[in-house]
């Protein structure tokens, strides 16, 4: 297992996430970027994501706003055929390997770019444990690494024990895991402490979506009051304390503005725990 540690981009503060936007993506990904993004977040999976117009919204945002590449982190997804539809970005006759390959090619063809900061398996293709298909998409991502075309690696939708199975047999250790994060389970805080014991950036989403509850309850309204901000920058702040990298999906750019104030130092240690052990 090799982690190229010297050759690893520099996370970005926030990311923003390109799902289920359809004919309002490009749009909304170069308004995000207008705002103050800088990480972009996708996947050659059209069921839920349009990734050519994310292509095209950046690369109205580069030309607006005279942005380099390199000013940019671009992160896109292999999907298995069980998370897709009909809108393949490959043959599913092919090997796995190739799948990933077409897959990957695609998506640079997409985003305008010769390389990505992250490439993430989107998802393993079993409930538990990994099968042999995720041996092999991992592999050839491991190859992409090697060859220079992504600068880290990634794995989503992964349970404790799945990245542990990952973690003791790859060669190419991931970077980035990226869960959905729910308050009632701790904050996905098991994975979390695998991905702080081995150096690995924790990305969380759905942090606002999958806990309603929380960011709109008065214990949240109250913080918010404190702070003179919104419950989602408390949310968003909470998740900056914790080493979590947050992405957002907002399709308000006032919200963009907001959740781009969050920041790690804006609550005390009382409240990072007290938001951490709501629901223990």
């Amino acid at each position: 297992m090799n982690v190229h540690d010297t050759d690893s981009p520099p996370n970005p503060f926030f990311l923003y996430g390109t799902a289920w936007k359809e004919d309002q993506t490009a749009r909304l990904t170069e308004l995000a970027l207008q705002a103050g993004f800088r990480g972009i977040d996708t996947a050659n999976q059209r069921k839920h994501y349009f990734e050519a117009a994310v292509g095209e919204g950046l690369k109205a945002a580069c030309e607006s706003l005279n942005l380099s590449r390199e000013s940019l982190w671009l992160q896109s997804k292999f999907t298995h055929i069980g998370g897709q539809d009909h809108r393949l970005p490959y043959d599913k006759q092919s090997p796995l390997y190739e799948q990933v390959m077409s897959s990957f090619e695609s998506s640079l063809h997409h985003l305008y770019t010769d390389y990505l900061d992250s490439y993430v398996l989107h998802g393993p293709s079993l409930r538990h444990g990994l099968a042999d298909e995720d041996w092999q998409a991992w592999e050839a991502m491991e190859d992409l690494y090697d060859q220079g075309k992504v600068k880290a690696l990634g794995v989503s939708n992964v349970s404790a024990a799945q990245l542990h199975l990952l973690l003791d047999r790859c060669r190419t250790a991931p970077q980035y895991v990226q869960n959905r994060c729910y308050a009632r389970l701790g904050w996905d805080q098991e994975v979390r402490q695998i991905c702080t014991t081995h150096g690995i950036t924790y990305q969380g989403f759905s942090l606002l979506t999958a806990n309603r509850e929380v960011w709109e309850s008065k214990p949240l309204a109250q913080l918010a009051q404190l702070h003179q901000c919104t419950p989602a920058e408390i949310i968003f702040s909470f998740a900056l304390a914790v080493n979590m990298l947050p992405l957002t999906g907002t399709s308000s750019l006032e919200h963009m503005n907001h959740d781009l104030r969050s920041r790690q130092d804006l609550l005390s240690q009382q409240q990072v725990e007290f938001i951490e052990q709501i629901y223990s």
